[in-house]
């Protein structure tokens, strides 16, 4: 599980252009499950490209202190594991 912020942001950007599942906490026990694929990273943010049919919006944005802090947890497909929690 990386540590620091550049490590996040290096994980993420090998992982360009793969399809990743993010499970996000919205509230104090709620979670969303998105399914996309991760189109972008940014210094700050990365960005996923969400599946039409499963969603409604077309983007989600996260920042890499979400990941850190283990507001969202992400999954890379091909894996079938949690690569970030």
């Amino acid at each position: 599980m990386p540590t620091t912020l550049a490590s996040i942001k290096k994980t993420l950007d090998s992982q360009i252009g793969n399809e990743i599942r993010l499970i996000a906490q919205v509230g104090r026990k709620k979670t969303t499950e998105r399914k996309g694929i991760l189109t972008e990273t940014y210094p700050a943010v990365f960005i996923v490209e969400l599946d039409q049919e499963e969603n409604a919006v077309e983007r989600v944005s996260y920042s890499y202190t979400d990941v850190l802090t283990n507001s969202v947890a992400i999954m890379f497909d091909e894996e079938k594991e949690a690569v970030m929690n």
